[in-house]
């Protein structure tokens, strides 16, 4: 697997400064990064921000499917110990936390979900004890399957953006765009038929106990700029297929697989991530729990009238997943 060949675009000292400066402002003003007020100051703090900001965050634009914002500069030690679990990171990386949804709010409409961390807008990601072998970001022991981020979810992000706090031990996120794969017709007609659902992932226990029929969804969608996923084999039944349509799948695994490459995230860098395009995931690590591990902050973010989904989601129960915007659309 190539190692960080990401593209990379480079934030000017004007940009980091102005984007630092605002969320030194904005967190003095409304008290903490949770604040609804603060979310709601968002859009304004955007427009004071320098212009090449906004040129840095230009949509996604080349077949990688994602770029990582170079430019931010964390002191290790402000930060303080890598938290032990989402739920004990209360303030810490707060600066960091509005930075994040300030690149957010520049590129799109922020989003929450009512079942994961809280609601919060920005997510904590650590390795937790008795979590090392799950499919989720709590996780260490185990590679963190290559997936859509919330594939079960029609409402689930259009961008992932993942800010690294730390990252002593240079593990490497992994991804892979599916419009760098070599899929033959008939294998995309295969996977552009709805036939097995994706299931919530053990981060959405409410969802996990909806009683509502599951349904069938296709895993490639084709538009314009080229076709689009929804992809998490670990939570799709796949046993529930039928042959033509699992050995098609099994294709698209290998396909990914080989245009992978590992993404090592500096601290102060923001991996962008288009969520239609790229399966994101994780290199298996061994976690220390003495507060040096791996941190990354999440984000997820939508943008208004993109064509990169089935029209037939818009009638998708989500699994009574409610997500939550940043602001009133």
């Amino acid at each position: 697997m190539p190692t960080c060949p990401a593209p990379v675009r480079p934030l000017d000292a004007a940009g980091a400064a102005g984007l630092t400066a605002t969320a030194d402002q904005l967190l003095a003003g409304h008290g903490h990064s949770a604040s609804p007020e603060l979310l709601a100051a968002l859009p304004d703090a955007c427009a004071q921000l320098p212009g090449s900001l906004r040129e840095a965050l230009r949509p996604v634009d080349t077949a990688d499917g994602l770029f990582v914002l170079r430019g931010l500069h964390l002191d290790d030690a402000e930060l303080g110990p890598t938290p032990g679990h989402w739920s004990s990171a209360g303030d810490a990386g707060a600066r960091w936390d509005v930075a994040l949804l300030l690149v957010s709010a520049l590129m799109g409409t922020p989003i929450a979900w009512e079942g994961q961390q809280d609601g919060r807008f920005v997510h904590n990601i650590v390795p937790s004890p008795g979590h090392e072998n799950e499919q989720t970001g709590a996780s260490s022991d185990v590679l963190l399957t290559p997936h859509t981020e919330d594939a079960f979810h029609p409402g689930r992000a259009h961008l992932l953006l993942l800010s690294c706090m730390r990252n002593h031990d240079h593990i490497a996120t992994t991804a892979a765009s599916v419009r760098r794969t070599a899929l033959t017709p008939p294998d995309r007609e295969q996977l552009a038929r709805p036939v097995v659902p994706i299931l919530p992932d053990d981060a959405y226990e409410e969802a996990q106990r909806f009683a509502g029929r599951a349904a069938p969804v296709p895993t490639l969608f084709d538009t314009p700029e080229g076709p689009t996923l929804r992809f998490d084999p670990a939570y799709t039944p796949l046993d529930q297929a039928d042959p033509e349509w699992r050995a098609a799948y099994r294709r698209l695994e290998d396909e990914l697989a080989r245009v992978s490459v590992a993404v090592s995230l500096e601290p102060g860098d923001v991996l962008v991530v288009d969520n239609d395009v790229v399966v994101h995931g994780r290199v298996p690590f061994t976690a220390r729990y003495d507060g040096t591990d791996r941190w990354l902050k999440r984000a997820s973010v939508r943008t208004e009238g993109r064509a990169t989904r089935p029209p037939a989601e818009r009638d998708e129960h989500g699994y009574g997943q409610t997500a939550l915007t940043a602001w009133p659309r």
